[in-house]
């Protein structure tokens, strides 16, 4: 006698395992690149709200590139954007002001020409945005933004997703890993000067957008942020989580940096 063994219930935990291989590989990138994307080229690289011993400092680096991967977004580019971001908020010398354009699309492809122009040299930006440190690692700012480079980790995304991914269906979200430190930067340039509630009355259209506002670790509290842009906390009222923050009170904790005395001063106010 035969007995017949069903394949049915293998099958659905084989799906269930690659499901969630595809699920933990997508969120890890997204909430690595955004730590990086917020600690190191925002709070870093552009305000300078933490120092850190040059070794450390090249590790964020090197782990900036690493996690943005196709996507890097070279450090002493973002850091004058973002400096010329705040110097001309929601005007038409704001580079990536969403009230002067249709569609965030628009809004992307115009930041990306700018940021291109301070990469290659073709844009030299003005003194005042220069004069404060800037994180400078030419060799790997070289191989990083480099389209061979970005190509590599392309088809290492692609190689995982084949490998892994239980349909084609799951294919569509390889454009986000593909451009997702311009992707994250949209959003809170977007929807963090368009939508949401406001703490302060500022002269830019700055707003703190909750819930989203926890999930982009602390980015999308632009209101706070532009109201006191050297903080290092971006969050304000008890139901505003930074989260980016926290990891940087338990690394500052563990003397891998050292925050400003700006944020120290607070606290024993």
């Amino acid at each position: 006698m035969i007995i017949g063994v069903s394949l049915q219930p293998h099958f659905k935990f084989s799906i269930s395992i690659f499901m969630t291989a595809i699920l933990l590989f997508f969120f890890l990138h997204w909430f690595l690149s955004l730590f990086f994307h917020s600690f190191f080229l925002h709070r870093y690289a552009s305000h300078q709200m933490y120092t850190a011993k040059p070794f450390v400092e090249k590790t964020f680096y090197f782990l900036t590139w690493f996690v943005q991967g196709s996507s890097f977004l070279v450090p002493r580019a973002y850091a004058v954007m973002h400096r010329m971001h705040h110097a001309y908020s929601d005007t038409e010398k704001d580079p990536h002001s969403p009230h002067f354009f249709k569609d965030i699309w628009q809004m992307m492809m115009h930041t990306a020409r700018i940021f291109s122009g301070f990469v290659t040299g073709k844009n030299i930006p003005d003194a005042r945005f220069t004069k404060d440190y800037l994180p400078v690692w030419d060799k790997l700012d070289k191989f990083g933004h480099n389209n061979i480079t970005r190509g590599f980790f392309v088809v290492g995304y692609i190689a995982f997703y084949y490998f892994f991914a239980p349909s084609m269906w799951w294919f569509l979200l390889l454009p986000v890993h593909f451009f997702i430190g311009p992707i994250q930067g949209a959003i809170v340039n977007w929807f963090g000067h368009k939508m949401g509630y406001r703490n302060y009355s500022i002269e830019d259209h700055s707003k703190n957008t909750t819930p989203w506002g926890v999930l982009l670790m602390g980015e999308l509290f632009q209101n706070n942020h532009h109201k006191d842009q050297n903080n290092a906390n971006f969050a304000r009222k008890w139901f505003e989580f930074d989260l980016t923050f926290i990891i940087m009170r338990i690394l500052h904790a563990l003397r891998i940096i050292k925050l400003k005395p700006l944020y120290v001063q607070r606290q024993q106010q």
